[in-house]
């Protein structure tokens, strides 16, 4: 009985510690202007910015987070890559989107889509 409960308990301690931490960022933020980001799971998003003359311009490609560093790989013609502070206080996301020489600051609301 006592093997088999200690084989139970290194199970149960195999688990919590593989057991994998969500992303904050993982979801959908959007603000009332139009601007969009998706976070996906898999390390992709997908977001509509509002550029200068304030035409929304979608982008795709794939994402990363290091501190407080999050870092877009950016795929279209070509592929390049932004970098960006972020923080997040309550259900607000800040940062600073720059793509196609548009750079904006966002405040962007946790949605449930």
């Amino acid at each position: 009985m006592k093997k088999y409960f200690v084989i139970l308990s290194i199970l149960f301690c195999g688990l919590l510690v593989s057991c994998y931490t969500p992303s904050p960022l993982y979801g959908t933020w959007s603000d009332n202007d139009g601007n969009k980001i998706q976070f996906i799971d898999d390390g992709t998003f997908s977001a509509t910015i509002k550029d200068s003359e304030n035409q929304l311009v979608s982008y795709s490609g794939e994402w990363n987070v290091i501190d407080n560093v999050l870092m877009f790989s950016i795929k279209g013609d070509t592929t390049y890559s932004r970098n960006t502070e972020w923080d997040i206080r309550g259900a607000m996301l800040y940062l600073t989107w720059t793509a196609n020489n548009n750079t904006k600051v966002l405040t962007l609301y946790h949605t449930a889509r």
